[in-house]
């Protein structure tokens, strides 16, 4: 599912009236379809009190055809204007169906906007939509204080957001401190990126994406899109039944130091339980003792260190074995030791040409942003994995700025770079470098521990030890382990869950998307939805 900013939406409504479909036929298609959801969640429309919030733009002019059809159908409907706006045919119809229209300036103290938010059983919110971000202030602010007011209460009323909640920016997902929590936002043409970023995505309730006419032509060049079941289940890689272990590759984990010993085991394991055909170990001969019993199905490659931590010997030793190996993962609890970095680089510059990639992952990065122009000395393709803490790092800025446009800054580093990039998180951003980005579904609570980012480094290396070109490798992985949370969190609930619990859920993730079934970050709660493509989701961050 395509994701589409303000200007792409733009954009794409232009193409839709060169192609004969007018802007009056797309809100009527867009207004029919929020009426409908309407319905659907009440179930009995008729009698039932509804309340239309109704901005200036054409967001405004979509819940007035809402507005009309809810009347039509009989229920009681109030229509509340922000400001005064021309008498279009819209309002129109809605005065000639007998709906009041109450307009703010007009109101004083609110007492009409009080009077319908008492009892309304859905309030639906088109006072802004996807136009220029803006601070919600003075009529705005007051209006919706007092819809938050009438939210808290101990029936409340469910928030429908027509496009976007109000307040919520299309582009990066920032919610101004006013904007009211929806339970459902129906999106019209393409759901808009900041309906799957933090925190817009905690506001927007279940999403539901409606046609309104958009040619699918004009869809098919957007670079950005929503990670499905069916996109990961189409790129997963084949299991032939005259396989051996070297059709599924090989991979190399540089991993561990005497401070993290269980991640070259996650890591490593992980790589396993995606398809990996052979997994060896890496890491300080003080370590291996730890790692073995828990994962006898890997080799190992001790080498010696003192303090645990990589060496330039053990650089050398790593380099010499690189020949043997389809895919090298390097960073998961390697530290910060002195002297980590030059090695770390070292290594990299070291990846002979029959490795078809590397994952670059934690203290590995860390070490790559104390290097100079570290991009231009890698030179095989690479899949970097760095949460906001290390994007800043590795980019020299704020971890605010990264977040406050994790999109942007993913695409805009990757092709920078020249490389895929995984910018983890709540609703994860892959990013490849020619300009294409995908954005995961998931925004689980129970990723937020240690551990998880290191099986999601290792699941991406064992996709890609079998054959799959980085970014769709980065893209199966990040969509596989948001789902593995799930499959995990049926049996735990919403906490508790160690990253080593992830591992046998992956191959049942595995399944879940080969057999086509829905994950339930799309699945819409309560009812089905007429048309409905999108889903909702929570909290996440891979550490």
């Amino acid at each position: 599912m395509k994701l589409v900013t303000s200007a792409q939406m733009r954009e794409l409504e232009q193409r839709a009236v060169e192609a004969g479909t007018s802007i009056d036929a797309m809100m009527e298609a867009a207004g029919l379809a929020v009426a409908q959801e309407a319905w659907l969640s009440l179930g009995v429309i008729a009698g039932r009190r509804v309340l239309v919030l109704v901005g200036p733009g054409n967001n405004g002019g979509d819940g007035l055809v809402a507005a009309r059809h809810l009347a039509d159908w009989e229920a009681d409907v109030v229509v509340y204007l922000l400001a005064p706006r021309p008498d279009d045919a819209n309002l129109k119809k809605v005065r000639e169906l007998g709906v009041p229209v109450q307009v703010a300036p007009e109101d004083a103290g609110y007492a009409a906007l009080a009077k319908a938010l008492d009892g309304a059983e859905i309030i639906i919110d088109a006072l802004l939509g996807t136009g220029p971000s803006r601070p919600i202030e003075g009529v705005l602010a007051a209006i919706l204080e007092r819809v938050r007011d009438a939210c808290i209460r101990p029936r409340p009323p469910l928030v429908v957001a027509v496009d976007l909640p109000t307040g919520v920016d299309a582009d990066t997902g920032r919610a101004d401190p006013l904007v009211i929590r929806a339970g459902l936002t129906v999106t019209f043409g393409a759901a808009k990126v900041g309906l799957y970023t933090l925190p817009g995505s905690e506001y927007a309730g279940s999403v539901q994406v409606v046609d309104i006419g958009i040619p699918k032509e004009a869809e098919r060049d957007l670079p950005v899109e929503l990670l499905r079941t069916a996109w990961v289940r189409d790129r997963l890689p084949a299991r032939p039944k005259d396989s051996n272990k070297g059709t599924f590759g090989r991979v190399l984990v540089v991993a561990g130091s005497s401070s993290y010993v269980g991640a070259p085991r996650l890591a490593a394991e992980a790589a396993y339980r995606v398809g990996a055909g052979l997994v060896t170990v890496a890491c300080a001969a003080q370590v291996q003792p730890s790692i073995a019993p828990a994962l006898p199905e890997a080799t190992y490659l001790p080498y010696e260190s003192e303090s645990g931590a990589l060496t330039p010997a053990a650089g050398r030793e790593i380099i010499e074995a690189l020949d043997s190996y389809d895919v090298l993962l390097i960073g998961p609890g390697l530290s910060q030791a002195p002297g980590v970095g030059d090695v770390v680089a070292g290594i990299l510059a070291k990846v002979p040409e029959r490795a078809a990639a590397c994952v670059i992952d934690a203290d590995a990065l860390n070490a790559l942003a104390q290097q100079p122009a570290w991009s231009k000395q890698i030179t095989r393709p690479c899949v970097l994995t760095p949460h906001a803490g290390e994007m800043s790092r590795l980019l020299g800025a704020t971890v605010e700025a990264v977040q406050g446009d994790r999109l942007g800054v993913a695409v805009k580093a990757a092709a920078e770079w020249r490389q895929a990039v995984v910018l983890k998180g709540a609703h994860t951003v892959i990013a490849a470098p020619d300009g294409r980005a995908c954005v995961s579904p998931h925004a689980n609570p129970l990723l937020a521990t240690a551990g998880t980012g290191d099986v999601l480094a290792g699941a991406i290396a064992g996709l890609l030890a079998q054959g799959m070109a980085p970014f769709e490798a980065a893209c199966c992985g990040v969509f596989l382990h948001g789902l593995a949370a799930e499959e995990a969190g049926d049996a735990l609930g919403d906490r508790g869950m160690l990253a080593g619990d992830l591992l046998p859920a992956l191959p049942r993730a595995i399944r879940t998307a080969r057999e086509g079934r829905l994950a339930r970050s799309f699945a819409r709660p309560g009812h089905g939805g007429l048309g409905a493509l999108g889903g909702d989701a929570s909290l996440s961050e891979p550490s």
